[in-house]
């Protein structure tokens, strides 16, 4: 008699099975902890970023009428909590410079004969500049654009006809969304494949045991971590090179300010998110890990970074944290120097900021892959 070599179902090898891989699940504490943390971070990320009604856009007055109805007006604009009116400018072009280096997102320009044109209904009562380099400014200075500014001053209920305060976009009049995303889009770009590239490849080189042959040589850790990055330090410019010039060939996106204070932008913000990488290399165990922390990495800052939803929308602690991520601070870097012309002088916070993050993450990086070979 011939045996079956068919074995019948069962349930309880299926069982075994299923006990055994979630043993191992329990034991790989990383996948374990992405299983919990995925969505609960998705959701609260999701729930706080999305939020396009923004409040209290740091904005400067300047009052050339200095009249108790001229107070009046700036009090009733603030109370619509649009715009938060920081501080006093003396004339418009000490607010433009402002603008320009990002401090402020707007300013309100009261003119000496704003009693006149209050009774006028044939001319605007006041001029508001906004740095059009950001999309939720120019849709925040559209409502301020409908208010009912002589109706309210009259206590009237129905605004009179023509709008009572003039918009004026600064660098971007035309409204033209790559304006405001191409300049971002670098950074998204850089932070999404140097994570990711340099995380992958030092986990291949360990699985290999390429790393432990480089052990033997007399290099230093410092200079095995700086040969490590150093070659895809290029490949981050080579990229910033093609957006640049994607960007201007195709949605005529300009590099108004200078081309060499973006490219040493980008070359902080490379080495920053290398250094992540390398950081994410010493948790993690292997390849598909590594592509799962730098995923995980990289949501929050495409999130919180104020590339696709307005910081001011969020709550103070999402901002807070926001200010923890190398992707802000290169944002704001990339918008200034590319929309509004502004140099690296002019936007050093955010310059010194990203520095910072970069010298701080490419030490950690450092001392922890010294650990990690030894």
């Amino acid at each position: 008699m011939i045996r079956s070599t068919v074995q019948r179902f069962s349930l309880r090898r299926v069982f075994a099975v299923v006990g055994k891989e979630l043993r191992q699940l329990r034991r790989d504490r990383l996948t374990y902890a992405m299983i919990i943390g995925i969505p609960a971070t998705q959701l609260l990320l999701f729930g706080y970023a999305i939020n396009l009604d923004v409040r209290e856009l740091p904005a400067a007055i300047v009052d050339h009428a200095q009249t108790s109805r001229s107070r009046e007006f700036v009090q009733a604009l603030a109370q619509t909590q649009v715009f938060r009116f920081t501080e006093v400018n003396s004339d418009p072009s000490e607010a433009r410079s402002r603008i320009r280096a990002g401090e402020i997102k707007a300013a309100l320009v009261v003119p000496r004969d704003f009693e006149r044109r209050l009774l006028a209904a044939d001319e605007p009562v006041a001029q508001l500049l906004v740095d059009g380099s950001e999309q939720v400014v120019q849709q925040a200075a559209r409502q301020i654009a409908g208010f009912p500014v002589r109706a309210m001053l009259r206590g009237q209920s129905v605004s009179p006809p023509g709008g009572a305060i003039e918009v004026l976009t600064l660098y971007n009049p035309l409204r033209e969304a790559p304006l405001n995303t191409v300049p971002g889009l670098i950074g998204v770009i850089l932070t999404m494949t140097m994570v990711m590239f340099t995380a992958i490849a030092l986990v291949r080189e360990r699985e290999r045991g390429n790393l432990e042959f480089l052990i033997t040589t007399p290099l230093s850790t410092l200079e095995l971590t700086l040969g490590k990055i150093l070659p895809f330090v290029g490949i981050g410019l080579i990229q910033t090179t093609i957006v640049v010039a994607l960007g201007a060939a195709i949605f005529h996106v300009p590099v108004r300010g200078s081309l060499p204070d973006l490219y040493v932008a980008a070359f902080v913000f490379i080495i920053a998110t290398l250094a992540l990488g390398i950081l994410i290399s010493t948790v993690v165990s292997s390849q598909f890990q590594a592509m799962q922390a730098a995923i995980f990495t990289l949501l929050p800052q495409i999130l919180l970074s104020g590339f696709m939803f307005p910081l001011e929308g969020m709550p103070r602690v999402a901002r807070w944290l926001a200010e923890l991520l190398p992707l802000t601070h290169f944002v704001r870097l990339a918008r200034g120097i590319m929309v509004r012309g502004a140099d690296l002088t002019e936007l050093w916070p955010s310059a010194a900021k990203l520095c910072l993050f970069a010298l701080i993450a490419l030490t950690i990086a450092t001392l922890r892959f010294r650990k990690r070979l030894d």
